[in-house]
């Protein structure tokens, strides 16, 4: 017997043994959760929410219904939702209101978690991820944070920012503020997270989201040439029995989420997903797209302003996506990407067939834990 075998049996309940009980009652109880049927002797669902739960060997658990959230607000509702504030007219500055909280939050049908969350304004509620801060590089930014949990936190931000915005000894305890200042550089996708040690323990309750920074011209325009969609995917795992490994993964929130409820995207629409991973306890997460082959922009630093056509054009598609595909010589072309944790990347691409396209984790224990979507063509 191997030495994580003898771990695992010495734990009794593995993340494995997830896959075959439905019906857990998992509840809140002074900030712990409490996991109210025996995990050994739980029923298993008697029926998967919807036939596509079975693909790749989806767990029995399934997916979280539509109508469950994650504090306040879907998966989809978070696809799309950047958080951008208007130039304050005298100081000139971008100003954004943070606060963290706790939030027992929905990761699978029947589970909770306590989360940490991060939130902005109404409806950016309380939820996991984090609300998606968006600006302009050169951008002046002021990021008001309250503390409205029970625990210390900071906001610590990648990119390039003075000592006193980069959130590590700016620790506020319950109730307090913090105002972090900065320009906002260099352009690029970078994510955010509390940075209060055990940064692990913050990072795995939730505490993190991502941050884009547009490139802009001398003029304040946006360079990035414009896409049709633009989404944004958070990977994440939960711990729900506290054990340090993940019993579910998902994007932005909740298990197969995506699954149930498939992202609708059209053919010949230039898609562009603002993918990060902020997964704990696993060296790295990944994402495999099927049918199609993307544009990959680590980190969101580089692109190619002239790997534009003309979308009138009575071109062939095919030819159309093949300019697409190889004209750009920054980028990398793939339908697979691995990330650490703290990576991040631009992927892009452009739909050629109609139909169902699976999007997933390509390491298969985290696909079924939780870890796939469908993007429905059309």
């Amino acid at each position: 017997m191997t030495e994580q075998e003898n771990i695992e049996k010495r734990r009794g309940v593995t993340r494995r043994d997830f896959l075959k009980y439905a019906s857990a009652s998992v509840g809140i109880a002074a900030g712990t959760l409490a996991i109210t049927s025996s995990l050994s002797n739980a029923v298993p669902q008697s029926k998967p929410s919807n036939p596509t739960d079975y693909i790749h060997g989806i767990h029995p658990l399934g997916t979280a219904a539509a109508s469950q959230t994650v504090g306040g607000r879907t998966p989809m509702d978070f696809l799309t939702d950047f958080y951008t504030v208007p130039k304050d007219p005298v100081t000139g500055e971008r100003v954004f209101n943070f606060e963290a909280s706790f939030q027992p939050i929905t990761v699978a049908r029947d589970v909770q978690f306590p989360a940490w969350t991060f939130s902005g304004p109404s409806p950016r509620d309380p939820m996991v991820p984090g609300p998606t801060l968006r600006c302009s590089e050169g951008d002046k930014v002021l990021l008001k944070f309250h503390n409205g949990d029970q625990h210390p936190h900071t906001i610590h931000l990648h990119g390039i920012h003075p000592a006193d915005a980069d959130g590590v000894f700016e620790v506020r305890n319950p109730g307090q503020t913090y105002d972090y200042k900065l320009t906002a550089e260099p352009f690029g996708l970078f994510p955010y997270h509390c940075h209060v040690m055990p940064v692990k323990k913050h990072i795995a309750k939730g505490l993190y989201g991502a941050f884009i920074i547009d490139p802009v011209d001398s003029m304040g325009t946006v360079t990035r040439p414009p896409a049709d969609r633009e989404m944004v995917m958070v990977m994440n795992g939960f711990d729900v029995d506290f054990d340090g490994e993940n019993e579910f993964y998902s994007i932005n929130g909740i298990a197969n989420y995506y699954l149930d409820n498939p992202i609708q995207i059209r053919v010949g629409e230039l898609v562009r997903i603002y993918l990060v991973n902020m997964t704990e306890f696993d060296p790295v997460n990944s994402f495999h797209l099927h049918g199609n082959m993307f544009r990959l922009y680590r980190s969101g630093t580089r692109f190619d302003p002239t790997a534009t056509f003309d979308r009138n054009t009575s071109r062939p598609l095919d030819d159309r996506v093949k300019e697409w595909l190889y004209r750009d010589a920054f980028a990398e072309v793939a339908d697979v990407v691995f990330l650490g944790q703290g990576e991040r990347a631009i992927l892009e691409f452009i739909p050629k067939y109609t139909g169902k396209f699976l999007f997933h984790a390509h390491q298969s224990e985290f696909v079924e834990l939780g870890w796939t979507g469908l993007f429905n063509v059309v």
